[in-house]
């Protein structure tokens, strides 16, 4: 099985087939066309720069499509959260430390590419590394929370650390 790039030929098939049908299907599940409308549009370019088998192949194309389109629902509702948790949390400082609206920006981005570089990873990884990278604390008190030894606190480190060089350069052979 081919791991290319779904060729744009296979993307279009898929779309004429299918697109109605995902439209109306997160229509019923977002409870708004236009949310569907978008996130229908956002599977569809998912998978065209998606390397993947060969679409042609597909033999439920609707349960690949409802995977995919899940996936991007459960993406969106991640960034609501953590835009609303940032604003919450700029709401408890005082307005002279008041980012401009491009820093509101640049760190909504910023938290939504952490978010997606922690995905996958266990909670504990997830947390030893926030523990770390965000409130400094060093590794045994890391594993004094997390309830583990410091040796597995330095492995969570590690797979946190190799999971974003992956993301950035490519899996290491």
């Amino acid at each position: 099985m081919s791991h290319a790039t779904a060729s744009p030929d296979s993307v279009a098939r898929l779309y004429a087939g299918h697109h109605g049908w995902l439209v109306g299907w997160l229509r019923l599940k977002l409870g708004c066309q236009q949310q569907a409308a978008d996130l229908a549009h956002d599977t569809f370019l998912r998978i065209l720069g998606a390397r993947q088998a060969a679409l042609a192949e597909l033999r439920e194309p609707r349960a690949y499509l409802t995977a995919v389109a899940r996936g991007l629902v459960v993406d969106q509702y991640r960034r609501r959260d953590l835009e609303r948790a940032y604003l919450e949390a700029l709401a408890a400082e005082p307005e002279q430390f008041a980012p401009s609206p491009e820093q509101r920006q640049l760190v909504l981005e910023a938290l939504m590419e952490m978010d997606r570089l922690l995905q996958g990873l266990s909670a504990r990884a997830r947390a030893a590394w926030l523990y770390s990278r965000l409130d400094g604390l060093p590794h045994a008190e890391i594993a004094a929370l997390l309830g583990v030894s410091v040796p597995r606190v330095r492995q969570y480190l590690a797979k946190v650390a190799r999971q974003c060089y992956e993301l950035r350069f490519g899996k290491v052979e």
